[in-house]
């Protein structure tokens, strides 16, 4: 079975984000992290290289694999930030509508700029996917 590289790591999510070569998608990445910690109650934690997650689930598949992934998470990639959707995106078909500038793939929401959306409704969005997560993957 392959290693898991999404794993948490003890770098500095500020520093991550410091170090990010588009200063607008610096300012995207804060603002997101002080949506999701309020959402969340928890701290970011840099997942991987570039993954900023935010509180932890443990998964396992009828496979045998398993492994833990935060509940929510963003990445800043390049031209966009990939917000994961855990369930997908199909959940919130009515809130996309209203939400602005956006595509999608599977549990994908991506996002040139935050400017470009209604942050009411992203955190809508980001609300019901963590109450999913809560039904589907109940803290032990």
């Amino acid at each position: 079975m392959a290693t898991i590289k999404t794993v948490p790591t003890p770098a500095s999510v500020e520093a991550f984000v410091a170090a990010l070569p588009d200063a607008g998608q610096g300012d995207d990445a804060r603002i997101l992290i002080e949506i999701i910690g309020r959402i969340t109650g928890y701290p970011p934690v840099l997942w991987g290289d570039a993954i900023v997650g935010f509180d932890a689930y443990h998964y396992r598949y009828d496979s045998g694999r398993e492994g833990d992934m935060p509940r929510l998470c963003f990445s800043p990639r390049k031209g966009k930030t990939v917000i994961y959707l855990a369930g997908g995106v199909a959940a919130h078909e009515a809130r996309l509508v209203h939400l602005g500038k956006h595509s999608f793939k599977g549990v994908c929401l991506n996002i040139k700029r935050l400017a470009d959306v209604n942050l009411p409704v992203l955190e809508e969005i980001l609300t019901a996917t963590l109450e999913a997560m809560a039904v589907s993957y109940p803290k032990a």
